[in-house]
């Protein structure tokens, strides 16, 4: 059995449960932040048996798409101003970061 995380954008969030469902793969979903950007993003916890992993892969990677956004860089505060950029810079967002965990065992109660 194998417990696939997977931190993704929360414009991708609702896109990926509802193809887990559809293919029948339960789900935990976990509101989290990113570091870089600061922004919302949404951890899955999937548990699934080791052949259906490359399935649950698949799903990710077709619903969760890298795209390219403008973002206000955020100013440093009491660090080096010399490489602060003061205006939008164009960064690419989204797509999916994804653990493939061993389980060495799982309950249900």
């Amino acid at each position: 059995m194998k417990l696939i995380v997977a931190v993704v954008q929360d414009k991708d969030s609702n896109r990926l449960s509802d193809a887990l469902v559809d293919h029948k793969y339960q789900a935990t979903k976990l509101a989290s932040t990113g570091g870089f950007l600061k922004a919302g993003n949404t951890t899955f916890m999937i548990g699934t048996e080791n052949e259906n992993v490359q399935d649950v892969l698949s799903i990710i990677k077709d619903n969760c798409k890298s795209r390219e956004q403008l973002v206000a860089p955020i100013s440093p505060m009491g660090g080096n101003a010399d490489s602060y950029v003061p205006y939008p810079v164009e960064v690419q967002v989204g797509g999916a970061t994804v653990f493939v965990l061993p389980v060495e065992e799982f309950e249900k109660f």
